[in-house]
Order: C-alpha cells, then structure tokens, then sequence
C-alpha cells in the first residue's frame, strides 16, 4: 500500500492515480465530474439496450400472437395490462374504436371514427416511442459538453504549468511536464465520456426510428382491419 501511495504521488509518475492526486482542486473536480459522467453514460447505454431490446422482442411475440387471433375481445382481456408498446398501440385504438361505435341509435360517423382512430393510434405510438427514448438526451448532452469540460480542465492545468514556470524561474521540462499532464489527462477524461455517448446516441436513435417505424406499420394495419370493420356496420 505504501509503495502505490509513494508512486501516486511521485511528480515523475504518469498513472491516472498519480495524475489525479497530483492535479490542483479545480481540475480534480473536473476530473470527478467527466468520471461521473462517464459512469452515467455507461447506465444509460445498458439500461436503454435491455429496455429497447425487451421492447422489440416483446412486440414481436405481441403482433404475432394479434394477427393470429380469432376473438379480438378475448386477446384484448389477455393484454388489458401489458406494458409492451404494440399492446399499448392496440389498446388506445380499441378504446377508440369502442367508444366511436358504441350505442348511438344506429348512426355511426365512419369518417370521424377513422379520423379519431388516426389520431388515438398516432398518440400512442409517440407515446410509446418517447418511454423508450428516456434519458437519451443525456447521451446527447454528455457527448456534446464534456469535451469542452474536460478542455476547461486542459486551460486550467496549463495555466498553472506556466505559473509554476514564473514562480520557479525554471523552464526545465520537468517543472512544467507534471502540470501539462494532468491537463491533457483532463482532456482524456472528457473524450472518454464523450465518444461512447455519442456512438450510443446514434445506435440507440436509429434502434428507436426502427420501432417506431414498425409501430407505425402496426397502427396502420390494425386501423385498417377497424375501417373494414366499419363499412359492415
């Protein structure tokens, strides 16, 4: 123990502990917050596979198991609460379509239900797509500020190197490399927190435009199996 403690704090060590320990309060701070980041990054990247992940197989076994159905009211009770996205789909357009048709002395706007129906299962593919997308603004937000966190954390260091030059008289190497180092790990930092919540941001988005293209497809195909349903009526 005392042997990593005497090489963290060694000036001529360049491991990250050392380069932490041996940074001022303002850069260890910023070091502290692009760590954060980064570990926050991590939690969303994985916690927002496994929700999009379980969302798309579920959706699958959902639609199928619709288009498989014989009684719509039977497979509406065995889905009544289900939280996957096709099932919330189909429920709002259901709902729609119960309380458009229901009882009224025979007369029925089939052009206002089919509008109405549009818009309830359009609503709810958005909604559905906005739970999935939860927290990935973080990426966004990450991926764009932290390398200019982490390059404030760069201007600091290197102005202190240059103050220890003017208080030291001495522009040896070895008075300033200690000081631009910790700098430039700051930079590191930002970039290590940055580039994986950008590369994340795009798959997760483009995973996202996929579900909701396939919602969309869902939605059209069970409005239209409603409108047929409606000139029968």
């Amino acid at each position: 123990m005392n042997e990593i403690l005497s090489l963290s704090t060694d000036p001529t060590t360049m491991s990250p502990v050392a380069l932490f320990v041996q940074a001022d309060l303002v850069v260890k701070m910023v070091m502290i917050l692009l760590l954060l980041a980064s570990i926050w990054t991590w939690v969303i990247i994985v916690g927002s596979m496994l929700r999009i992940g379980g969302a798309t197989r579920d959706s699958d076994a959902f639609e199928g198991a619709f288009w498989d159905a014989e009684d719509v009211d039977a497979f509406a009770r065995q889905y009544r609460e289900s939280a996957v996205p096709s099932a919330k789909v189909f429920g709002a357009g259901l709902a729609e379509w119960r309380q458009s048709t229901k009882n009224r002395g025979g007369k029925i706007d089939r052009e206002g239900t089919r509008a109405r129906l549009t818009t309830a299962l359009g609503a709810a593919v958005a909604q559905e797509v906005d739970k999935l997308a939860e927290r990935l603004n973080w990426l966004a937000t990450i991926g764009s500020i932290a390398p200019f966190v982490g390059l404030f954390g760069t201007v600091w260091g290197i102005m202190r190197s240059f103050t220890g030059i003017a208080a030291a008289r001495n522009t040896s190497l070895a008075v300033v490399a200690p000081g631009i180092a910790e700098a430039l790990f700051a930079t590191a930092l930002g970039l290590f927190a940055a580039i994986p919540a950008v590369i994340a941001y795009n798959r997760l988005s483009h995973r996202l435009n996929r579900i909701e293209a396939r919602l969309g497809r869902f939605a059209d195909g069970f409005h239209a199996t409603l409108s047929r349903e409606l000139d029968v009526l």
